[in-house]
C-alpha cells in the first residue's frame, strides 16, 4: 500500500472489521459474555463474529518517541471469515442473548434453540405451537418471553411456557425489564405490562400507534416506543404518565436510553433528538431537550447510547454513521455513507459498535481505549 492510498483511509477502513453477508443484516445481539456478537439475515441466516481480534487497533497503534503523535497502520490481512450456522427458516430469526455466551433463536416451527459462540446449536427445550415472532430473555432471573404475533409466552428457567392471552389485539414487539420482573408488549392499541412472577391480567398503556420497538431505561422506570409517523411514546411505568413526542419530520424507528446521561434519545429527526429525564417531556417536547451532535440536511434513522460514556452512535439515512457527545456538539465520524443502517449496538463494555446493513454489511467497530477523552 502506497502512502498516498493509506492516508485516504477513513476511520471505517482502519478500526473495523466488516464481512458481506448474502441478505440485508435485520437484527443483531452481543452475548452475555461479552465474546462475540450475532448478526441475523433476512434470508434466516445466522453468522458469529467472536470480539477478540489478532489485530484490534490498540496493537496498531505506534506512538512517536521525538513528538509523542499517534499513527495507527492498517491491517495487514483480511478479519477470519465468520461463523455460520445453519439456516433454521426462511426469515429472520427472533434473536436474544441467552446465558453466558449463548445466543437464543427460534427456529420456524416454534422451538427455541441455543446458539453458542462457536456456532454449536442445542435445543433449549421450549416450543410454542407456532412461529415466534418476538423474542427476549433475561439471565437475572432465567425468565425467556416470546410472541408468536398473537400471545405472549413465558418461560421461567426453561420451564414449559405459560400462555398469557391479551384481548384479540395481537402482539408484536415485546421486551423485559432490566430485572426481569415485567414484560411490555406492543399491540395495535399500544402497550400491554404483565408482571412476570404471578400470570395476573395485564396493565393496558393506551398510545395513538402499535409500537416499532419498546425500550425499557436502564433503572426500570420509563418505557419507550418509537410509534413511526406518530413520532415516541413515553410511559412513566410507576405512575402510567404517558407523552408521544410529535413533530419529527420523518418517521421514528429508533429509540434508546443513556444511562451516563439520563437521557432518551430517538431517531427521526435531522440530528439526534435527546432529553434529559431530570426534566422529562411529559407535559412539553421541549421540556429537557439535550442538543446531541450537530445538525445537518439528512435524517437520523438509527440510535445506540454508548453504556458507560455520555455518547450516542447514530447513523443517518445518507448512512454516515457518527459517534456524537449528549449535551454537546461534538462528534466524532465513523463512516461517511454507505448502505442504510438497519441494526446499531454497542458492546456492554463499549469497546464495540456493531453495525449491520441493507446491503448485507455486518461490521465490527473497535475503538481503542485513547479515542475517546474523558
Amino acid at each position: 500500500m502506497n502512502q498516498e492510498s493509506a492516508r485516504n483511509l477513513t476511520m471505517f477502513d482502519l478500526f473495523a472489521r466488516s464481512w458481506q453477508r448474502r441478505a440485508t443484516v435485520m437484527d443483531l445481539r452481543f452475548n452475555a459474555a461479552g465474546t462475540a456478537v450475532a448478526f441475523a439475515g433476512a434470508d434466516g441466516s445466522l453468522a458469529i463474529a467472536p470480539l477478540a481480534d489478532a489485530e484490534a487497533p490498540e496493537k496498531r497503534i505506534r506512538v512517536s518517541a521525538d513528538f509523542g503523535r499517534a499513527t495507527i497502520r492498517p491491517r495487514k490481512a483480511p478479519p477470519p471469515p465468520l461463523i455460520e450456522t445453519a439456516t433454521l427458516d426462511d426469515r429472520t430469526l427472533p434473536l436474544a442473548a441467552g446465558p453466558a455466551d449463548r445466543f437464543i433463536v427460534a427456529s420456524g416451527a416454534g422451538e427455541l434453540l441455543f446458539v453458542d459462540a462457536s456456532g454449536e446449536i442445542e435445543s433449549a427445550g421450549i416450543r410454542v405451537g407456532g412461529p415466534v415472532m418476538a423474542l427476549d430473555h433475561r439471565a437475572a432471573n432465567g425468565i425467556t418471553a416470546m410472541s408468536d404475533g398473537v400471545d405472549l409466552f413465558l418461560s421461567h428457567h426453561r420451564s414449559p411456557p405459560v400462555r398469557l392471552e391479551p384481548e384479540n389485539c395481537g402482539i408484536a414487539a415485546i421486551a423485559l425489564s432490566p430485572d426481569g420482573l415485567h414484560v411490555a408488549a406492543g399491540t395495535a392499541n399500544g402497550l400491554l405490562l404483565w408482571e412476570t412472577s404471578e400470570a395476573t391480567d395485564p396493565q393496558s398503556i393506551h398510545l395513538p400507534a402499535r409500537p416499532i420497538a419498546i425500550r425499557w431505561s436502564g433503572d426500570g422506570r420509563w418505557l419507550a416506543c418509537p410509534l413511526g409517523r406518530q413520532g415516541i411514546g413515553l410511559v412513566e411505568v410507576a405512575t402510567k404518565r404517558t407523552a408521544v413526542l410529535h413533530d419529527f419530520p420523518v418517521p421514528v424507528e429508533s429509540s434508546c436510553w443513556s444511562g451516563p446521561s439520563n437521557a432518551l434519545i430517538a431517531s427521526g429527526a435531522f440530528r439526534i433528538a435527546a432529553w434529559t429525564m431530570e426534566a422529562p417531556p411529559l407535559a412539553d417536547s421541549r421540556s429537557g431537550a439535550l442538543i446531541a451532535g450537530r445538525s445537518g440536511l439528512v435524517a437520523v434513522d438509527r440510535v445506540a447510547a454508548h453504556p458507560t460514556r455520555n455518547l450516542v452512535a447514530a447513523s443517518y439515512a445518507s448512512g454516515q454513521i457518527v459517534v456524537a457527545r449528549i449535551g454537546g456538539a461534538d462528534e466524532l465520524v465513523v463512516r461517511h455513507a454507505g448502505e442504510a443502517v438497519t441494526a446499531l449496538e454497542w458492546s456492554a463494555n463499549g469497546s464495540h459498535l456493531a453495525i449491520g446493513t441493507a446491503d448485507g454489511t455486518a461490521a465490527i467497530v473497535t475503538f481503542p481505549p485513547q479515542i475517546f477523552k474523558s
